[in-house]
């Protein structure tokens, strides 16, 4: 009888471990998807709690999925220029495209050939910017701004911090010396050495987006590059002499979407998440998030944010920063090593 008691009291106690974890999302993300001005309104409504950890750049959240085990995640934020790279892996499972229509976006912020594979869909885009100039204008001659040559002018050493990762700034670096990011393969590569060294050496710190948006607020340093709209937004109530620039070079377009990952078993409440975070009030708190701010992928969100939001966003110029701007760089494998490999040297120089 007391085994039969304690099997009945195990499996009680199971079903109540698997009731717990069902209300429960985890959620790999970028550190706007942490704001719970964000996801407080999902979670009331699913009657579920979401569970975040932060990551920086592709290549590590590409390495926490793969040390993970099968469940660990549901859903990803990843750039949208690569989720090809996951999906090789095998990392991310094929979209349900219900209720996920597009027809609403800014049409360059799809992005359909690379959130695509073969015809299956793993991701849509939910917010965009861009990598470019931020600076303080108090602090700098904005008309310096307007050329990515100033930095490299000698004008403003020691006042300069560089955004630490890797592929946006090279992808600059590359405009200033003339390689589009498109061409940006081995080759290219090795003649950015020089400029990036020069550029590291001509800067004050390498640093994460807080790191980055703080040394501009307390004027450690003037100018960042791989700065935007995304760092100096979200302080613009604070600091309006905060601002940023597409210069003549152009700039690099960010996107970043929303995927399932592979082996989740929520799919149903993942796709619920992604169905939030992608309508026009999800888009409009993800645009404006404590972290950092950016373009909704959805044109919708405009009927939701206020006049002044879409201001500081400059929602009124996106077509002319749009046509200026360039993807990330795509590297395969052999190209890619070879940027962190040249991004480790700058660091340690």
């Amino acid at each position: 009888m007391l085994i039969k008691q304690t099997c009945s009291v195990l499996a009680v106690m199971a079903g109540l471990a698997s009731t717990a974890q069902a209300e429960d999302l985890n959620a790999l993300i970028w550190c706007d998807h942490a704001d719970p001005e964000l996801l407080q309104p999902f979670e009331e409504a699913h009657d579920v709690r979401v569970n975040v950890k932060e990551y920086e750049g592709t290549a590590a959240g590409l390495t926490l999925l793969e040390q993970s085990r099968p469940g660990d995640w549901d859903v990803m934020v990843i750039d949208a220029v690569d989720v090809g790279r996951a999906v090789e892996r095998g990392l991310l499972a094929p979209l349900p495209t219900e209720g996920l229509s597009t027809d609403s976006y800014f049409p360059e912020a799809v992005l359909a050939d690379h959130t695509t594979i073969d015809g299956t869909t793993y991701a849509v885009t939910e917010k965009f910017g861009y990598n470019t100039i931020a600076y303080n204008k108090a602090a700098v001659d904005p008309a310096d701004m307007e050329s990515l040559d100033a930095l490299w002018s000698g004008k403003y050493d020691g006042r300069i911090a560089i955004y630490d990762y890797y592929l946006p700034v090279l992808g600059l670096v590359g405009l200033e010396a003339g390689v589009a990011t498109a061409d940006l393969d081995a080759a290219a590569l090795e003649t950015l050495r020089e400029p990036l060294m020069k550029l590291g050496a001509a800067s004050k710190q390498v640093s994460d987006v807080v790191s980055s948006q703080t040394a501009l607020a307390t004027g450690e340093v003037d100018v960042l590059i791989g700065g935007g709209e995304w760092l100096t937004a979200v302080l613009n109530a604070e600091n309006p002499d905060l601002d940023w620039t597409i210069p003549e070079e152009g700039g690099l377009l960010w996107a970043q979407s929303l995927a399932i990952v592979e082996g989740t078993e929520k799919p149903e409440l993942a796709l619920e998440f992604i169905k939030y975070v992608t309508s026009p009030e999800g888009q409009a708190r993800l645009a404006t998030s404590s972290c950092y701010w950016g373009m909704p992928a959805n044109q919708a969100a405009g009927d939701v944010m206020s006049d002044e939001q879409k201001a500081i966003l400059r929602w009124d110029d996106q077509a002319d920063y749009l046509a200026r701007a360039q993807l990330y760089p795509v590297p395969d494998a052999e190209t890619d090593t070879a940027m962190q490999d040249l991004w480790t040297d700058m660091l340690q120089n």
